[in-house]
């Protein structure tokens, strides 16, 4: 029986590395996958699954409109497991389209994505996983500290921690940073102090 998966982690945890790996594991051993990722994350370009190791592979952009279950049936059924990148962005409907897939179709389900955004809050697609997926498993990072990072600090162009705007903001290394609670609330402090917040 095939199951919805949610895999998630802070970033820099090596979520689209481990997709593309999980998609290459399929390929190897002759089975179709349907790569896809949603619209909204356009920072490698179009129709493309880029990790910051450098590997890499084409997909299929799924804007917040798009019906998932009805792509899949119309256009990719035979596809023999669907991979999902940066599916905290995906709109919950269309997280249970990907269930539906699961279940009705009998295809397995990878979403690799973050829980949280960088105010600590889930992201609508990540709290529907949550609340659906038959297996949710954490991809680890760590902060500078040492200790497990499961917040997604998101940078100013001056260094500093934001800790209010819009809840997405696509950006990588330059604009995130993955920490432990501790040392973000400590930075948050320390710019308090400073009179930076």
């Amino acid at each position: 029986m095939a199951k919805l998966y949610f895999k998630f982690g802070a970033m820099g945890c090596s979520k689209t590395a481990q997709a593309l790996i999980t998609k290459f594991n399929y390929e190897e051993r002759g089975m179709k996958v349907l790569l896809m990722k949603p619209a909204i994350d356009d920072r490698e370009g179009a129709s493309v699954v880029r990790s910051r190791i450098g590997l890499e592979a084409p997909c299929i952009m799924v804007p917040e409109s798009c019906d998932i279950f009805e792509l899949f049936t119309k256009k990719h059924a035979d596809c023999d497991v669907i991979i999902v990148d940066e599916c905290q962005f995906l709109m919950p409907e269309q997280v249970d389209q990907l269930g539906r897939i699961a279940l009705e179709k009998d295809i397995p389900v990878l979403c690799f994505g973050l829980r949280t955004d960088f105010a600590t809050h889930l992201f609508p697609g990540s709290r529907r996983l949550f609340e659906l997926a038959e297996s949710i498993t954490e991809i680890k990072s760590v902060c500078r500290c040492g200790a497990k990072a499961t917040v997604n600090a998101r940078m100013d162009d001056n260094g500093n921690i934001v800790y209010k705007g819009d809840q997405i903001c696509i950006g990588g290394n330059n604009r995130y940073e993955a920490m432990c609670r501790r040392c973000w609330e400590r930075r948050k402090k320390e710019q308090k102090m400073k009179g930076i917040i």
